[in-house]
């Protein structure tokens, strides 16, 4: 038997900054990560987006959690966030949910910058009527990634297993205890943290706890190579069923993403299903998700109709041509079904042994966890 004051499942920004906050106070911290390296999965795959809050004109409170935490992200993180880029966002002639003028608004009753720039520098006739020149960045995973690990090295109380197989967590008098799968260890903690993103119910399900109201989306992240016209811009067409196409970090590439794209499939289930575990030969269940970059039943590529929809918008000049996708299994509130929020849900199931849970999309938001992580 093994004992941690704290114990972190998932080894993506959410689980290994929390395992650096607790070990720099000089706890003993284990991370147990399911693939063999850490970021394999969602802060990797995803749009890469240091929001500042433009993406939530419907969701004041989203735009400024967003915002509170962005200068500290930027000058913690400085050396993997990408700054110098065009950051234009627009509002679409049609089907949009915000206007130019609301959105002007919203910047300004959020405080964040939004300078109007001329519509046809961008885009096609009569396609947007309001765009702005606004201040979001884009980190790389990769270079954040080995940040963290190279702070991690350097604290001798905290341990990262990879490749990690939980068998069972059973709930006793003052502390969790949980068997491995592959052998016999058993690892005691009064503090578990479960930041597992997408498998954040799967988690919860093994403790017999009441899960987060949530849906899946099973979602693709297009990568890009860019003519010299766009490369050195990031632009975002919303409120509505558009789409972005932004610097993925330092990579040199594009990511390209639809707000009606992008999610292939969704599930409402408790535990995630989807119609194509059935066909990933036991890689992917309800139960366990497996990593859809690997898997032999990930979705064909939704290119051509990503591709069109951001081409019917972009001025002639702007040319972009697909490398590769990247999914990823995204868990959204069904709350935020409403008016778009992307709350930091942190919930605390037990205390006295402590189980805490953390779903949340907005990478600037991990410093959240820090509240939680001292009381524990």
């Amino acid at each position: 038997m093994k004992f941690f004051d704290k114990i972190i499942i998932g080894g993506g920004l959410f689980g290994l900054y929390a395992a650096e906050f607790c070990g720099m106070r000089g706890e003993s911290v284990l991370v147990l990560e399911y693939e063999d390296k850490p970021f394999e999965r969602a802060t990797y795959c995803n749009q890469a987006r240091v929001h500042l809050g433009y993406h939530y004109p419907r969701s004041h409170a989203t735009a400024q959690k967003s915002a509170n935490y962005f200068h500290r992200f930027n000058t913690a993180y400085e050396d993997a966030v990408k700054m110098d880029f065009d950051k234009i966002y627009a509002t679409s002639k049609m089907f949009s949910w915000t206007t130019a003028d609301q959105f002007e608004k919203f910047c300004a009753a959020v405080n964040i910058p939004c300078e109007p720039l001329s519509p046809t520098r961008f885009f096609k006739q009569q396609m947007c009527d309001g765009v702005f020149e606004t201040q979001e960045y884009t980190y790389d995973a990769m270079i954040l990634k080995d940040m963290l690990l190279g702070s991690l090295d350097a604290l001798a109380n905290v341990q990262i297993e990879y490749n990690a197989r939980i068998g069972s967590i059973e709930h006793t008098s003052d502390h969790y205890e949980i068997m491995m799968q592959s052998d016999d260890t058993r690892y005691q903690t009064p503090f578990l943290l479960n930041a597992t993103y997408a498998s954040v119910n799967q988690i919860i399900d093994k403790l017999g706890f009441a899960p987060f109201n949530i849906k899946y989306e099973l979602c693709e992240i297009i990568l890009c190579e860019v003519n010299d016209a766009l490369s050195n811009k990031g632009i975002t067409v919303m409120d509505g069923p558009f789409f972005s196409i932004m610097p993925f970090g330092k990579t040199g590439l594009h990511s390209l993403t639809s707000v009606t794209f992008t999610p292939h499939v969704t599930s409402y289930d408790v535990l995630p299903t989807f119609e194509c575990q059935k066909r990933s030969g036991g890689y992917c269940s309800p139960k366990q998700l497996g990593n859809c970059n690997t898997c032999p039943a990930k979705p064909t590529s939704a290119w051509r109709y990503m591709s069109n929809l951001a081409r019917k918008y972009l001025n002639d000049r702007y040319t972009f041509k697909y490398v590769s996708s990247l999914y990823a299994i995204k868990p959204i509130l069904m709350a935020s079904e409403i008016d778009d929020s992307r709350p930091t849900v942190i919930k605390v199931f037990s205390e006295n042994p402590t189980f805490v849970s953390v779903l949340s999309g907005k990478i600037n938001a991990v410093y959240d966890i820090e509240e939680v992580l001292s009381h524990g």
